[in-house]
């Protein structure tokens, strides 16, 4: 498999050139072609009355989703503009209630898909739900940006996290691009079973299977020195200078997930590098 239908997804100004730079950088170097997907996104909620709201309130929000569905699409096309990338620019609105649906829509005929980062306190409530569209109903891996990352083309070192679940199986297969044009890969295991069935030898078949598909592999072994296991694989990351993370996501409910927290958010809340997710 290979990357060639990128799609990038903008619902606010404030994260649209940080999107946009990494998406352009990562097109280029996949020669693959970039989708811009521009959301105006109305948030009034639909089958709810508000006390004296008229149809003038509810007229003059829908214009300001496309109001910002236009200028976002206005603005991608300039800095695309100065690209040799092939791309293209689609801009829409819909209900915040919708989000997911559309994006899904959208990210089910590409390749990768690329957003922000969901949470933070300048974040929209819209980017968690075009986080899940994308991953569960587009079934479509996913990058999330860090903020202020630097340009990131093809990353030279990535840090899997492995659990033996499908959820990172299912990620690892869908990275194969990345980490077979890695100069390292590093196979992250944090506490494994001590009665499992590779208890002898934790991360040796995933070893074996991405080595015959030409990647460099090296398997960390750590202990979980820390309360929460994203704290680990997040430290570790930074240890050995990695590029990019590799993970399943929401081994969990994404329920529990948002009300006790988990090892996805935790590591999109506070990772310093791109996470390429898929479930």
């Amino acid at each position: 498999m290979s990357f060639k239908t990128i799609l990038a997804v903008a619902t606010d100004e404030a994260q649209l050139t940080e999107t946009l730079t990494q998406a352009t950088a990562m097109a280029g170097a996949l020669d693959a072609h970039l989708d811009v997907l521009c959301i105006g996104v109305d948030r009034t909620q639909t089958g709810y009355y508000y006390a004296g709201m008229n149809a003038a309130v509810l007229q003059e929000t829908l214009h300001q989703a496309r109001e910002d569905a236009s200028g976002l699409a206005k603005a991608a096309k300039e800095k695309l503009n100065l690209t040799d990338l092939r791309w293209g620019v689609t801009e829409a609105v819909c209900q915040l209630a919708d989000v997911a649906r559309f994006v899904a829509s959208h990210a089910r005929f590409a390749d990768l898909t690329v957003v922000p980062r969901p949470y933070g306190d300048d974040r929209g409530i819209e980017l968690e739900p075009v986080v899940e569209g994308a991953l569960f109903e587009g079934q479509s891996p996913v990058i999330v940006l860090p903020d202020g990352g630097t340009e990131l083309k093809l990353p030279e070192k990535v840090a899997i996290g492995w659990n033996e679940s499908a959820e990172a199986l299912r990620a690892i297969r869908s990275a194969m691009p990345f980490l077979t044009a890695a100069n390292k890969v590093h196979i992250v295991v944090i506490d494994p079973p001590k009665h499992g069935p590779n208890r002898s030898d934790p991360g040796g078949l995933l070893s074996q299977f991405l080595a015959r598909h030409g990647a460099n592999v090296e398997i960390d072994v750590l202990s979980k020195s820390m309360p929460r296991v994203s704290d680990v694989m997040r430290r570790h990351v930074t240890d050995i200078n990695a590029d990019m993370v590799v993970m399943g996501a929401y081994g969990h409910s994404r329920f529990r997930e948002a009300i006790l927290g988990g090892a996805t958010r935790n590591m999109l809340e506070t990772c310093e590098v791109p996470v390429f997710m898929a479930h």
